[in-house]
Formats: C-alpha cells, structure tokens, sequence
C-alpha cells in the first residue's frame, strides 16, 4: 500500500538519520575535488552531483550527493550509518584547512515522493516546484519557514521534492505537509518501501 501510494499519489519519508556535512572557505571546492571522485568543478550554484567518497585501497568509504550553495559553500549529504567514518575520513584528508562542519545533528530531512508531491506542496513554498528540475534544489521558504532547502535528488523514481530545515522547525513542517496534502490522500511511508521503489526502478 506504501510503495502504491508514492507511486500514483504522494508520500512522506522521515529521512532525517541522513548525514549533514558543510564544507566552506576559499579552500572548500579543493578538499571536494580531493575526496570525491566527481568532478565538482562544474557545479554551479542550486545544483547537485552524486558522487562518493573512494578509499586508498580501490574502494568505497560512501556513496554521497554534493550541493552548491554558493561559490565558497557546499553541502554534503552521507548514509546515516557511515556519519562518523566519513566525517572522520575528510577531516584526515583537509590539509587545505577548508572550514568543514558536521550539522548532521541540527537538521532534519523530509522526502515528500510521488506524482502529486509538487502539485500538493506548492502552497506551501515560494520555490517553483514544477520548475525544480531534477539534481537542482533553492533556499527559500516553505510552511513558513525560512532558510529551508527544498531539492529535487529523490531516489524513488516518482518525482517530488526533499526538504532540508533546522530540528525545531521540523514538527511544525511535517504538521503543515500532512494538511496541505490532505486533499492528496497523503500517507506516511516507511523506509521499506522506499527500498522496495528503487529496486523496482532499478537504482
């Protein structure tokens, strides 16, 4: 029914275990371009880029997205059970001295899912949905909240958004969402189907 619901309506995954990384200074593109294995250069302001973290021995420490807030300020989102190892790895490898915080503590991450999420949020946000195209994400407000990150990076395959916003303004968000999407029939979805709708789209 949950893996149903985000695929012909809208959904909302409590996401918020995911790992928060800011990286920031004249020097945060270098340890970037030093630690992951995209090439972040070509990023531009509001978009995003999947890339991962490889190790010294031909492997993977994580697989993560990179956002380009601005020209000296990036974000980096990281599996939840890898924070410490991770935070640990780019810390090791920042001789740059680029400013490099872990917010993974004072940030919440809601991903409103499915073919009607846009439609049902857009009261909710001065950002244009229908226009945030995908790997792209604003700063603006949503629920009345300011300094919100609304992003197009969804991994299910069935279009709509994520948000990005501080832990105190997180209930009040989630409170405004489920009324807002009322008329939606929007339901609350458990990580299992989200596993379940990449694997049917094959990611």
């Amino acid at each position: 029914i949950e893996h149903e619901t985000v695929r012909n309506g809208v959904g909302v995954f409590d996401v918020s275990h995911m790992g928060l990384f800011k990286i920031s200074g004249a020097n945060a593109l270098d340890l970037i371009q030093k630690v992951t294995s995209n090439d972040a250069s070509v990023l531009v302001n509001g978009k995003a880029q999947y890339s991962y973290l490889p190790n010294d021995k031909g492997g993977i420490v994580d697989d993560i997205i990179t956002y380009k807030v601005g020209d000296t300020e990036y974000l980096m989102v990281v599996n939840a059970s890898n924070i410490d190892k991770d935070f640990e790895w780019i810390a090791s490898h920042n001789s740059m001295n680029a400013t490099f915080e872990n917010l993974s503590d004072n940030y919440s991450l809601l991903a409103i899912q499915g073919p009607k999420a846009n439609e049902a949020m857009q009261s909710l946000t001065n950002v244009d949905l229908a226009n945030l195209k995908f790997y792209t994400f604003e700063n603006g407000t949503f629920a009345g909240k300011e300094n919100v990150i609304v992003s197009a990076t969804g991994y299910t395959g069935s279009g709509g958004i994520e948000i990005y916003a501080k832990n105190e303004d997180i209930v009040a968000i989630w409170n405004r969402i489920f009324e807002a999407g009322k008329e939606f029939d929007i339901k609350p979805i458990g990580l299992a189907a989200r596993d379940t709708l990449r694997l049917e789209m094959g990611y």
